[in-house]
C-alpha cells in the first residue's frame, strides 16, 4: 500500500464548463485561468510568483489560523473550506461558479463567488485579492468604487464586488467579521442585487443544479462517492460553448520532480475526451456525448479528409505554439509552458478515437438530435484516412517527439474506427459501405495479428515488429479487438503486468524517451490494468489495485496524471480528467450489481 498523497496538490476544483479555479485547503485560489480555460491565469499562485509569494492569489486568512478542513458539499461543485484558530475563533468559507437554468438557457458567467461567514468566536480575517495579468508579468491599475474594486489589465477587466468594507478590502486590512460577507468576482459589470443577496440566491440556484444533475446518473452499486465525484469533475472539465473537453485545467505541474516533463494540458486532446464520454456514457449522463458530437462534426468538416491533428484548442484553434512564460514553476520547477507542441505530431490513434466517440450516437435514440446519414458519410472521411494510414509510423498515443513507429496502439485504434463505420453502415441499411469498411476491418485486424504479436516475447508489442511493452495493448478488449479469453491477449496482460507494474501502480512503458526512463505511473495506465484482470478473471487482485487508486486521491477525491508508486505523491496536470475516467470505469467494472442488493 502506498502511503497518503503529497500536499501540495490538495486542491479543489470550481467552475462551471466555461472556466474552472483551484483551491487548496488554506482556501486560496491559487489557480484561475480567465476568460476560459486556456486564457490568462489571472490567478498563478500553483505555478509560483516573481514578486510577493501572495501575489497571483485570492485569499481569505483567518488571523492565528491553525487548521484547516475542505470538503464539497455533497453532490455538487460547491467547496466548503473552514478555518481554525487556536483561541476558537472559526470561520467558513464556501466557494463555487455559478451554474444553473434561468430564461430557458444556462447561466454560467464568468464569475466566483465567495461567502464568508463567522462560525464560532469573533474571528478577525484579511481579505487579499491580487490578480495578475500576461502571466504573472503585470500588474493590474486598480480603482474602486463604494462597494467594488476593478482590475484592469491586458483586454480584460475584473469587477470584485462585496458587502465587507471595500476600504478593507483595498488595504488588505485585518478586520472582525461579525456577520457574512459576500465576494463577488466577474465582469466589469455592476450586480443586479445586494452583494449578499445575489450570491446566496446563486449558491441555491448552483447546488440545486448539480444535485439534480447528479440525480440523474446511472450509478454502480459500489464506490458510489467516488464515481459522483469524478463524474462532477470530468463535467467540469467541459468547454459547454463548443462541446470541447480539455485534459486538465492546469499546465506545467510535472510529471515527475525537477524533469522538465512540464506540458500545458488546456486543450482539447480527441483521444482523451472519447474516453470522458465514454465513460459518462456509462453513467447514462448523455449531454456531455451531444455536445461533444458537435464539436467532433466541425472538426471532420474542417480537415474534410484531410489531416487531423491529434489536439486542437476549445474553439478549435489549429496553431497551438509552444513556448515558456516566466514563472517559477510548481514548487519551483520550470519551465511553465504556454502551447503544446503536440499539436503538430502524426497521431494515427486520433481517427479511431473520432469514430468512437461518435458511435453510439448512431444507436442511441435518447439523443435530442439523431445523427443522418449525412453525419455518417461525414465520418467515412476520417475512416479513409485512419484505413490510409493504420500501417505508417506515427508519434503514437504517448507523444514521442523524436521517435516514429508503427504504434500497434494506433493501428488498433484505425481498426475500430472501420470496424464501427462497418455497423453504423449496417445502421443506415448501405450494404455496400458496410461491406467496404468490414474488408478493411477484417484487413488491419490480419496485419495487427501478425506484425503487432512478437511470438519471441510471447505477447503483442508496441510496435510492429518490435519488442517493447506498453499499456495501450490493454485496450485491445476495451474496443473489442480480441475477446478477453483469447489466449494472446491474456498472455499480453500478464507480460504487461510483468514487465510495467511498479506495486499496485503501471508504467505507460519502460523504454526512455525524449527525456530518459518514466519516474512515475500513469494513472489512466494502472485503471487500464484494472479493467483488463477483471475480464481475464483476476477480481480480487484487481479490486485492490482499485482500492490502492482510491487511496491515492486527494482529500476532496481528486486525481492528477501520475503518482510515485513508492510513496502516492501525485504528479502531472490536475485533475487529470484520463485518471477521473478511470475511477468510473473501474467502479462500473467492479461493483456489484443493484441485483445483488435490492
Amino acid at each position: 500500500m502506498t502511503s497518503a498523497p503529497h500536499p501540495s496538490l490538495d486542491l479543489a476544483i470550481v467552475g462551471n464548463c466555461s472556466f474552472a479555479g483551484l483551491i487548496d485547503k488554506m482556501a486560496r485560489i491559487v489557480w484561475c485561468c480567465l476568460p476560459r480555460f486556456d486564457g490568462d491565469p489571472v490567478f498563478h499562485g500553483l505555478l509560483g510568483s516573481n514578486g510577493d509569494p501572495a501575489d497571483g492569489a485570492f485569499a481569505i486568512e483567518l488571523e492565528g489560523v491553525v487548521r484547516s478542513e475542505q470538503a464539497y458539499l455533497e453532490n455538487t461543485a460547491v467547496v466548503v473550506t473552514r478555518l481554525f484558530d487556536g483561541s476558537g475563533n472559526a470561520i467558513e468559507i464556501t466557494d463555487f461558479a455559478p451554474r444553473f437554468r434561468t430564461k430557458g438557457r444556462m447561466f454560467r458567467p464568468t464569475a466566483l463567488v465567495r461567502r464568508v461567514r463567522p462560525i464560532a468566536g469573533h474571528p478577525r480575517i484579511r481579505v487579499r485579492c491580487r490578480p495578475r495579468f500576461a502571466y504573472g508579468a503585470r500588474d493590474p491599475e486598480m480603482t474602486f468604487g463604494s462597494n467594488h474594486m476593478r482590475f484592469v489589465g491586458n483586454g480584460l477587466t475584473l469587477r470584485l464586488t462585496t458587502n465587507a468594507s471595500i476600504t478593507y478590502v483595498r488595504d488588505e486590512t485585518p478586520f472582525l467579521l461579525d456577520g457574512p460577507i459576500s465576494l463577488y468576482l466577474g465582469p466589469d459589470e455592476s450586480l443586479t442585487n445586494h452583494p449578499e443577496t445575489l450570491c446566496r440566491d446563486f449558491e441555491d440556484q448552483t447546488v440545486h443544479y448539480w444535485r439534480t444533475w447528479t440525480r440523474r446518473l446511472g450509478l454502480p452499486l459500489e464506490y458510489q462517492e467516488a464515481v459522483i465525484r469524478a463524474a462532477i469533475t470530468l463535467k467540469l472539465c467541459t468547454y459547454e460553448e463548443t462541446g470541447a473537453i480539455v485534459a486538465a485545467v492546469t499546465t506545467s505541474i510535472p510529471e515527475a520532480a525537477n524533469t522538465e516533463r512540464n506540458w500545458d494540458y488546456r486543450y482539447c486532446w480527441l483521444r482523451d475526451a472519447f474516453f470522458v464520454v465514454r465513460a459518462l456514457n456509462s453513467l447514462s449522463e448523455m449531454e456531455t456525448m451531444e455536445n461533444y458530437l458537435r464539436y467532433i462534426n466541425n472538426i471532420a468538416s474542417m480537415t474534410n479528409g484531410d489531416h487531423v491533428q491529434p489536439l486542437y484548442g476549445i474553439a478549435l484553434e489549429k496553431t497551438l505554439v509552444e513556448r515558456t512564460v516566466d514563472l517559477p514553476g510548481y514548487r519551483g520547477m520550470g519551465p511553465v509552458r504556454v502551447g503544446n507542441q503536440a499539436y503538430e505530431h502524426f497521431q494515427h490513434d486520433v481517427y479511431g478515437n473520432i469514430v468512437l466517440g461518435a458511435s453510439q450516437a448512431f444507436f442511441d435514440k435518447r439523443l435530442l438530435r439523431q445523427p443522418g446519414v449525412d453525419d455518417f458519410e461525414r465520418l467515412e472521411t476520417i475512416g479513409e484516412r485512419a484505413y490510409a494510414l493504420h500501417d505508417q509510423p506515427d508519434a503514437g498515443l504517448w507523444e514521442l517527439r523524436t521517435r516514429a513507429r508503427v504504434h500497434t496502439s494506433s493501428s488498433l485504434m484505425c481498426w475500430a474506427a472501420c470496424d464501427r463505420l462497418a455497423k453504423i453502415a449496417r445502421q443506415f441499411d448501405r450494404r455496400d459501405r458496410a461491406e467496404l469498411w468490414q474488408r478493411r476491418a477484417d484487413q488491419i485486424h490480419a496485419t495487427i495479428l501478425e506484425r503487432g504479436w512478437n511470438p519471441e516475447v510471447g505477447s503483442f508489442v508496441e510496435s510492429f515488429e518490435g519488442k517493447d511493452m506498453d499499456a495501450s495493448l490493454l485496450l485491445m478488449t476495451e474496443v473489442r479487438f480480441l475477446p478477453a479469453n483469447d489466449p494472446r491477449f491474456i498472455a499480453t496482460v500478464e507480460h504487461v503486468g510483468a514487465t510495467l507494474r511498479r506495486g499496485n501502480h503501471l508504467f505507460r512503458y519502460h523504454a526512455p524517451d525524449d527525456f530518459g526512463a518514466p519516474e512515475n505511473a500513469f494513472n489512466i495506465c494502472t485503471f487500464w490494468y484494472i479493467d483488463a484482470l477483471v475480464r481475464i478473471g483476476r477480481t480480487e487482485e484487481a479490486r485492490e489495485i482499485y482500492e490502492t487508486m482510491l487511496a491515492c486521491r486527494n482529500h476532496v477525491g481528486l486525481l492528477s496524471e501520475d503518482t510515485t508508486p513508492a510513496t502516492g505523491e501525485l504528479w502531472g496536470n490536475f485533475p487529470q480528467t484520463y485518471s477521473m475516467v478511470g475511477i468510473i470505469n473501474g467502479a462500473v467494472r467492479l461493483s456489484r450489481s443493484w441485483e445483488s442488493l435490492v
